[in-house]
């Protein structure tokens, strides 16, 4: 008896292995350094080719490019020259896709200027050509920075974003949705304020994602200096949101923005966010899992385990494919960057303990997308001052009702 129970032991223990391994592709530059490598973020088309964007600080420039099957295509810049583009190493423009249709999303600058605001750019053939630019965020003497959208399950775009007053104070999270594909759009609703704060952290991005008529908008709440990340809550498709919670219980006391935003998939009727808080002493990285029937917090914990020489944990990003999920972030080890990647094909058997590791050295930050088997990982390379990629395929988890994930 005590042996079958090993066999079956080992036999379960390697078939969770198997589940959790990708097969790798070399890595390769989406174009020559010249233009750049700011902020990059990916999506894929209607046939799972990942499409990239990315911000060029020289001249505020915000670029495109697609894959093709054997390789990316030449850069397009997005914005004419009467738009000049805001980007960073920690904040920049967003892009969403919704089969051939994309939207891309960016803040003109200079962000204080009242009349420097939103726009966002409408491909219905997969990024081949782009409407010219529409503007948003039309709010008076407000400001505006930081948008992210996602798309409903119509294929219109949900797009929120942080808005001030004039004297850059009262900063809140507002969302507005468009029922025409991005030609015009409605009057933004504010989705932040449910952790009793009179602002949210002004210097920190948010995410926005959506499942049905559900719409969470995720950010970095400010309450008297505890910076934890919140949800507003939409059970109408961000008509209004009327409730939010918490999905960080870290208590992260600090006097100064952290400049790092979170990241969420919905999975069935679960939420999986992920974020940095430094509440330890320590910069580290986390996934919670919240149940959104009830808008409550589950479970909070760290991605890793005790790392040797970790010093610290940056901007994880997180993807899901049916119940395959994957999440990415920076870190540094023993002074060297690293990308590493936590994979599950089946996320009700949770993210493994060990994680894989996409690329090593001169890592900034990083953006990550799943699709039909293919996981599409790129990176802002500061050495080679480019935009790096790099593609794993897994096998994907036959699924039955009974394994859908549930809140622990």
């Amino acid at each position: 008896m005590k042996k079958l129970f090993f066999y079956t032991f080992m036999f379960i223990f390697f078939a969770t292995e198997a589940q959790n391994e990708i097969q790798w592709k070399s890595s390769m530059n989406i174009a020559a350094n010249t233009y750049s490598n700011m902020y990059p973020r990916t999506v894929m088309d209607r046939k799972g080719n990942p499409m990239v964007i990315w911000g060029r600080m020289s001249d505020q420039a915000v670029f495109f490019s697609k894959w093709n099957g054997t390789m990316f295509s030449t850069p397009i810049k997005l914005n004419p020259t009467s738009i000049s583009v805001a980007s960073a190493n920690w904040m920049g423009s967003d892009i969403a896709a919704y089969g051939d249709t994309v939207y891309v999303v960016v803040k003109r600058t200079p962000e204080t200027n009242d009349t420097n605001r939103i726009f966002v750019f409408t491909s219905f053939n997969g990024g081949t050509s782009f409407k010219a630019p529409v503007e948003l965020a039309i709010i008076a003497d407000s400001i505006s920075r930081f948008p992210t959208v996602t798309t409903d399950a119509t294929g219109n775009p949900l797009i929120a974003y942080m808005k001030f007053n004039a004297s850059f104070m009262d900063s809140r999270w507002v969302v507005l949705k468009s029922s025409d594909y991005g030609n015009t759009f409605s009057k933004d609703v504010k989705a932040s304020g449910w952790g009793s704060s009179a602002e949210v952290c002004d210097c920190c991005p948010g995410s926005i994602v959506s499942s049905g008529n559900r719409t969470v908008l995720l950010y970095r709440d400010n309450n008297n200096n505890m910076r934890d990340i919140w949800t507003g809550f939409s059970n109408n498709n961000a008509n209004s949101f009327s409730s939010g919670f918490r999905v960080d219980n870290n208590n992260w006391m600090v006097n100064s923005c952290p400049s790092s935003g979170p990241d969420a998939v919905i999975i069935g009727d679960t939420l999986y966010a992920t974020f940095m808080s430094s509440a330890s002493g320590k910069y580290r990285t986390y996934l919670s899992k919240s149940n959104l029937i009830s808008g409550t917090l589950g479970t909070v914990s760290n991605l890793t385990g005790t790392i040797t020489g970790l010093s610290q944990q940056n901007y994880p990003r997180i993807a899901s494919d049916g119940n395959a999920m994957a999440i990415v972030w920076k870190q540094t080890v023993n002074s060297i960057s690293q990308l590493p990647i936590l994979f599950t094909n089946n996320i009700a058997n949770g993210l493994p303990i060990n994680y894989d590791t996409v690329d090593l050295v001169d890592i900034t930050n990083t953006d990550i997308a799943m699709s039909n088997g293919n996981i599409f990982v790129v990176w802002q390379d500061d050495n080679a001052g480019s935009v790096k990629f790099r593609q794993g395929t897994y096998n994907k988890a036959v699924v039955s009702k009974l394994e859908e994930p549930v809140l622990p």
